[in-house]
């Protein structure tokens, strides 16, 4: 499979090329269009305790889209829900990436998603819940992110502060510690920040731009109560 991502920013889409027989796995609703010899099934990842225990545990959809070019080479045009942009990685089969639960869009056939559970103390504190994706296996994934996307290098024990709502992707390789975003708890809830991801390195961490729970707590002020 080939990919190539269409009108970069805040509105992109991914085009992917399939050769006859290839397939590829996407997020449920991500196509937009495609070539007519493509096929779209369902499929749950994992049989169905594994996409059951995804979509209790993660939020994730059940099924996911499974895009075949049955009748000879095709492309698939694929989008993420909301505005943001769109990363292509490339998977060893050594390597693997956590992400949390809204960043996947689409994948080789190849590449594995499970359900990772966090500590009782992450899972608390750390915005995205008890349970993230991870990511692994060889060949093409596919993130998205509500906003831009950033990315940060990590050399061995540097370390990096992110706030828990902007993550979108790090790699296995890092470590990591969920904190207060001040020293005292009264600061950290005041400045609004709360807690925070403290990355050690190796490796790399993906951060988008925008934070959706601030973005939907800015909309629902402009929303009529009813009363």
């Amino acid at each position: 499979m080939r990919s190539e991502i269409l009108y970069p920013g805040a509105f992109p889409m991914v085009r992917v090329e399939l050769a006859a027989g290839e397939h590829i796995k996407a997020e449920s609703g991500a196509m937009v269009a495609s070539s007519p010899t493509i096929d779209i099934e369902s499929k749950m990842e994992g049989g169905f305790l594994g996409a059951l225990s995804r979509k209790l545990l993660t939020g994730e959809k059940f099924f996911f889209q499974t895009l075949r070019a049955s009748r000879g080479p095709g492309e698939v045009l694929l989008a993420p829900t909301v505005p943001g942009e769109i990363i292509v990685l490339e998977l060893d089969g050594v390597n693997e990436y956590m992400v949390q639960k809204d960043g996947f869009l689409a994948g080789a056939d190849s590449v594995a998603i499970e359900s990772k559970m966090q500590s009782l103390t992450r899972g608390l504190m750390g915005g995205e819940g008890f349970f993230l994706l991870k990511i692994g296996g060889k060949g093409t994934l596919i993130l998205n992110s509500f906003g831009a996307i950033h990315k940060v290098e990590l050399k061995p024990d540097q370390e990096y502060i992110v706030d828990n709502s902007h993550l979108v992707a790090w790699s296995s390789t890092t470590s990591y510690n969920i904190e207060k975003a001040a020293s005292g708890w009264v600061a950290s809830f005041t400045s609004g920040e709360g807690f925070v991801c403290r990355f050690r390195g190796p490796g790399v961490v993906y951060i988008q731009s925008r934070n959706p729970g601030s973005f939907g707590a800015w909309v629902r002020q402009f929303i009529p109560v009813s009363e």
